[in-house]
């Protein structure tokens, strides 16, 4: 065979084309015009050894820049312990498809178990699924939830400190289900909590999202806004940023019924934008309402522990019209990644981490003020990432900064830059970011 790794041979090409008819390959193809089919020579390289297929690909790499990261915005660089990689690189976990075989799939089975464990102790909340694509879709899909659960209601507020990229996803779905999206203002940086309360009193509304810390990275006060929502009939779904909740008081305790986001913080590299994990958890209560799957543990006839997929909602499964959701192969190799980062980590590594870059977020912040070359954005409690208001061009002192090597921030307007800060980044890092700002004060 001229393609050794296409496991059809000759016979089998041939007895396959007797069943549809045709004597040959190119009678697949009889009802394509001749006008327009292509003739030519394809536009491919010749082949190479694997020598040169390695040095082809060392130049490509090479022509990479790695910057240090100073933004964020949905997407952290988080240190990854190497074990993780190493793990997860193994044969048997790199598939995403469902583990239908309980008794040929308990080693699948018992690592969905522990994330949604860990996930559901990470966001104090009852019970988590078995991952989602990303934390957008995971938002969209926690309103389609809010809105199933109402019945009659067809009203969803999402709060303006919620990302952009996340309420476009939102707004996507909305469209076509034929939900109405209201948007909360904020105030001062922070969801207006009157106006939540106003819009609630209007009727109609299955739920409302909010984002801790929000778009801003800024640490917003959500005491009282369980009770209001629930007063009304609606739910309160949380989006949050995953590794901060190593620190920072949990969806559960806020009295939240969903919390959603995405699960990048958790280790996983940012890769250029993907693959990425979005995590869904909720109450007890809804757990029926909520799209995926979930791995539940039981006992086998001989009394020993087993894993079985216990609920399963699914289009594949039901009548496709009570179906929770459409939601097929997920990111099930990213949520791996991030039960085994949890793992490796531990409850104290997760709160160091999270602790460091608390620490270094706050020394950026005051070195940059101290520069007199920045102004506070919000006068408000932040976590690792925060907006300043730069006196200058924002544009210039990006493109300065990535000139030496540095990815400064995420610009949020004409005056406005937003800067994030990991446990990766050191104080010699923070210090050389704010002398090149220094010896460009002319921008």
């Amino acid at each position: 065979m001229s393609h050794r790794y296409l496991p059809q041979s000759d016979n089998d090409i041939r007895e396959m084309l007797s069943v549809v008819g045709c004597s040959d390959v190119d009678g697949l193809y009889a009802d394509i015009p001749e006008s327009i089919r292509f003739k030519g020579d394809y536009d491919l390289p010749q082949g190479m050894s694997e020598m040169e297929v390695r040095a082809r690909i060392d130049s490509m790499g090479a022509a990479n820049r790695q910057l240090l990261c100073f933004a964020g915005a949905g997407v952290y660089d988080h240190y990854t312990p190497a074990v993780v990689a190493d793990i997860v690189r193994r044969s048997e976990y790199l598939t995403s498809y469902t583990p239908y075989q309980a008794e040929i799939s308990q080693g699948t089975l018992h690592c969905i178990f522990e994330y949604q464990t860990m996930m559901a102790r990470l966001t104090g909340m009852d019970v988590s699924n078995a991952s989602m694509y990303d934390g957008t879709t995971a938002s969209a899909e926690a309103m389609l939830m809010s809105i199933a659960n109402a019945k009659k209601a067809n009203r969803y507020l999402v709060s303006e400190t919620v990302d952009k990229k996340i309420l476009d996803v939102i707004l996507t779905y909305a469209h076509f289900h034929g939900v109405t999206v209201d948007i909360v203002p904020a105030k001062d940086g922070v969801t207006d909590s009157n106006t939540m309360a106003q819009m609630l009193e209007q009727g109609g509304v299955a739920g409302v999202m909010v984002q801790q810390p929000n778009r801003f990275g800024i640490v917003e006060d959500y005491t009282g806004f369980a009770d209001t929502i629930h007063q009304h009939k609606a739910l309160l779904a949380i989006n949050s940023v995953a590794f901060d909740l190593a620190l920072l008081k949990t969806p559960g305790e806020w009295g939240a019924d969903i919390a959603v986001g995405d699960g990048q913080s958790l280790g996983i590299p940012m890769s250029f934008g993907g693959p990425y994990v979005g995590y869904m958890c909720t109450t007890e209560k809804l757990v029926r309402k909520m799209p995926g799957r979930v791995v539940g543990m039981t006992k086998d006839s001989r009394g020993q522990r087993a894993f079985v997929l216990t609920l399963q909602a699914r289009e594949q499964h039901i009548r496709r019209q009570k179906a929770t959701s459409n939601i097929c192969s997920n990111q099930s190799l990213m949520a791996l990644y991030t039960t085994v980062y949890m793992s490796v980590m531990g409850k104290e590594g997760l709160k160091e981490a999270a602790q460091l870059s608390y620490a270094g977020a706050h020394y950026l912040y005051e070195q940059l003020i101290a520069t007199q070359l920045f102004t506070p954005t919000f006068q408000q409690t932040f976590f690792n990432e925060f907006c300043v208001d730069y006196k200058g061009d924002v544009d210039k002192l990006q493109q300065t900064l990535i000139d030496n090597g540095i990815f400064g921030g995420i610009k949020v307007d004409e005056h406005t830059i937003m800067f994030a800060v990991t446990e990766k980044r050191t104080k010699q890092e923070v210090d050389r970011l704010i002398e090149i700002i220094k010896s460009n004060s002319n921008l």
